[in-house]
């Protein structure tokens, strides 16, 4: 079946610019045209597969540590009954394990170096079931837990900060003082670090600190656990299971009770990575529609270099929208091209991101991303269908876009005038 001649020869004049020297200039701003617009393609999906690998491996890091759903008292004091709400939500479909736990705010000491951290008592056999970090230190560091030996797990960055090591003492300072004599005196505990751990997350390694549940019932004058952590079997329904919770848990007669899910726990950070994240498509998008516009005046020279060409079709009986779709098919061609070539560049460099980011790191002798201020020290990559595809399309509509006024003034060229000089 043969071709239309509209697209014979779109393609044909497509082709004819690279080989002709009169219109050598008009191909040259063609293939920058095209380069652009693959650039443009191709740091959208880079950049966005980036900051996707970086959400994602900065959630999953937290998740690490942090449970999918904690249970807390609305007033901070131990849970009434932790057994019987643990019973409740066990009961749930949706949920895994639970495990108690006792967490507040404390300062540790070694010698002139303090730090604020969050002390967390856990139990050493429910501990695993609810969190990752948890099941990475079972049989290891948290069996070293012991009720009343006052052993302390701390993050390995902590203890970098603090000039510790296994086996060395630290002193740890919790809030309310003990009255005496001669005035509020604080409370202090010095406590035996047992084993080190390192989630990835540097927020975490540098101020978390994992004791005996009992023991931080001791520490914190509490009755029982102040909260129960709950890992569910879906991360992603998190926030609705959490609603589900705190409605059996009423139903049950364990009101006054505060339900929280991870995606509220991290809100801020989240939702300030999907800001940036919006606003860098936006960005880069108007880099793409910039490359595409070249096409406008790549074209517009093609027409005025073709209008012996136009007028010919015309006397043969090519109708104006015939000779407008020859300039579309051009333009077209270049859009496409360079649209799928920033599709390649761009998949392949997201998937080999985190071989070429180390690769540049060692030839430059710099660090891309510092783990103390991107919490992460590698450069993730996670390339998503739902981000190339709008990407695509929104370069091809671009492109097609910027043929369509050049196309019209090619249309509405007159014969007779345009043959006039020739």
């Amino acid at each position: 079946m043969p071709l239309p001649y509209e697209l014979v020869i779109g393609w044909r004049y497509t082709r004819a610019g690279r080989a002709a020297r009169r219109n050598g200039f008009i191909s040259f701003i063609s293939a920058v045209s095209m380069l652009g617009i693959a650039l443009g393609v191709a740091a959208l999906i880079i950049v966005l597969s980036v900051m996707n690998g970086f959400q994602k491996e900065v959630r999953d890091r937290m998740l690490g540590v942090l449970a999918h759903v904690e249970v807390l008292s609305a007033d901070g004091a131990a849970l009434a009954d932790w057994p019987a709400a643990a019973q409740v939500l066990r009961q749930h479909p949706r949920v895994r394990a639970v495990a108690p736990f006792v967490a507040d705010q404390g300062l540790l000491a070694r010698g002139q170096d303090m730090k604020g951290v969050l002390v967390r008592g856990v139990d050493p056999a429910l501990e695993p079931d609810v969190t990752a970090l948890g099941a990475d230190l079972a049989g290891g560091a948290l069996a070293q837990l012991q009720p009343g030996a006052f052993g302390v797990v701390l993050g390995a960055a902590l203890a970098r900060q603090l000039g510790v090591t296994i086996g060395e003492p630290v002193t740890l300072i919790v809030p309310g003082g003990q009255v005496t004599p001669a005035g509020v005196t604080p409370r202090l505990r010095q406590l035996t670090v047992v084993g080190l751990f390192d989630s990835g997350h540097y927020e975490y390694d540098a101020t978390l600190a994992l004791v005996h549940l009992q023991d931080a019932e001791r520490l914190f004058r509490v009755e029982g656990p102040t909260g129960l952590r709950v890992r569910l079997d879906d991360l992603h329904a998190a926030r609705a299971v959490a609603v589900e919770l705190e409605a059996a848990l009423a139903a049950a007669g364990q009101g006054g009770v505060v339900v929280r899910d991870w995606t509220r726990a991290n809100r801020t950070w989240f939702a300030a990575v999907q800001l940036e994240k919006r606003m860098m498509f936006i960005i880069l998008t108007l880099i793409v529609a910039v490359a595409a516009f070249n096409l406008v005046s790549t074209l517009v020279m093609t027409v005025t270099d073709k209008r012996a060409d136009i007028a010919i079709l015309r006397t043969l009986g090519a109708s104006p929208g015939s000779v407008m779709a020859i300039f579309v098919v051009q333009g077209a061609v270049v859009g496409v091209v360079g649209t799928l070539a920033g599709l390649a560049l761009g998949l392949a460099v997201a998937l080999h991101i985190d071989t070429l980011v180390p690769a540049l790191e060692r030839l430059l002798g710099v660090a891309f991303l510092p783990q103390d201020i991107y919490l992460i020290s590698r450069m993730p990559s996670d390339p998503q269908a739902g981000d190339i595809v709008p990407i695509t399309l929104i370069a091809l509509t671009l492109a097609l876009a910027a043929t369509l006024y050049p196309s019209w003034r090619a249309s509405r060229v007159r014969p007779a005038e345009a043959l006039r000089h020739e």
